[in-house]
């Protein structure tokens, strides 16, 4: 069967009679051009069954959208780092179609920098937003008059149960707790199953910040249907003052054999766990960093519960980048990664 040739825009103008530049101009309403005239481009337009480029109306209007990305400052390698790079390459991905990308970073433990840096996003009039939602109600704040300005947002790695938002990519974060309380338990009889240690991040001052709260709901939702006489231990540490971890690590001793961490930096009490061994503790952490997967192969930590980083806020770019030029609708608005169980047996592979 002989395949049908594509209908282009030079056989509209020759059924027409009229140049190439005539039906752009018709076809993508740019320009003068008479009744008559117009009336002939479209007749041949519709007789033809002629479908126009959609991205190339968006190439001839050299016009620049612009997307900002509000994202936690972070060091090399760290968890924040890899969101921004996926960002990065999202952007690359999209510059055929004159996308821009700017990064507005802020202090996550310090609210006013958060709120500061809203105020800079707005100055920039952006045509849309990625964004993960740290502080709650500063977020809240900022998706409403986003969405009174018609500026579409999209959430990476935790989301708001809000009607507003465009798209959402990252885990499904009452699963990725539920899931960890499972891997951490898995096989134990209930007498081994008296006490776990949840290890987490010190953050703002104000409180405003608890970007885990959720997987911790899924975690304890999955340990008191199983285990109702477990005791759950919160550690607090400061990421900041890495000098005041192992002080405030004492009071897990050889006894505890469950350990949890619901963020990126498990690594940081990989060096306590070193030093204080227990050979049949279970540790479990989150995120594929190469400090945390150093962690893994010297076997302070048993598991890491993963998934591609830097891809959730790449396609976060490049959905936000086709809602904006071509009002196409992502497929699915909650988008949620895979979770890959990361172990010394198969993390060379990942």
């Amino acid at each position: 069967m002989e395949e049908k040739q594509q209908v282009t825009i030079f056989d509209v103008a020759a059924l027409a009679g009229v140049s190439r530049g005539t039906v752009d101009r018709v076809i993508h309403n740019r320009g003068e051009v008479s009744k008559k005239t117009a009336e002939k481009v479209m007749k041949a337009v519709r007789e033809l069954k002629f479908e126009p480029n959609p991205y190339a109306a968006v190439l001839a209007s050299k016009k620049s959208r612009l997307i900002v990305c509000l994202l936690p400052e972070a060091e090399k390698g760290e968890y924040w780092d890899m969101i921004r790079k996926g960002c990065l390459e999202g952007a690359e991905a999209m510059s055929h179609l004159n996308i821009a990308i700017k990064i507005i970073t802020y202090n996550q433990y310090d609210s006013a920098s958060f709120d500061a840096a809203c105020k800079e996003l707005l100055d920039c009039s952006p045509s849309g937003v990625v964004l993960p939602p740290l502080f709650k109600t500063a977020t809240q704040i900022l998706a409403s008059e986003l969405h009174s300005r018609g500026i579409p947002y999209v959430y990476v790695d935790t989301k708001l149960d809000e009607p507003q938002y465009c798209a959402y990519f990252g885990m499904p974060m009452y699963q990725s707790g539920y899931l960890c309380a499972a891997l951490l338990t898995e096989r134990l009889p209930a007498d081994q199953v008296k006490d776990i240690v949840v290890v987490r991040i010190i953050r703002d001052k104000s409180r405003k910040s608890d970007p885990t709260v959720t997987r911790r709901e899924g975690f304890n939702d999955y340990i008191k249907s199983n285990f109702p006489d477990c005791h759950i231990n919160n550690i607090f540490i400061d990421p900041s003052e890495p000098q005041t971890i192992g002080k405030a690590l004492e009071g897990l001793t050889g006894e505890n054999k469950l350990v949890v961490m619901f963020n990126s930096r498990i690594h940081l009490i990989a060096d306590y766990l070193r030093e204080h061994p227990c050979s049949d503790r279970r540790v479990i952490g989150f995120d594929n960093l190469d400090k945390n997967i150093h962690a893994l192969n010297r076997g302070q930590v048993t598991l890491l519960i993963a998934h591609r980083t830097s891809l959730q806020s790449k396609m976060a770019v490049t959905t936000l980048a086709e809602y904006i030029i071509m009002h196409k609708k992502p497929v699915n608005r909650d988008n949620y990664a895979h979770m890959d169980i990361l172990s010394r047996l198969n993390i060379d592979n990942y």
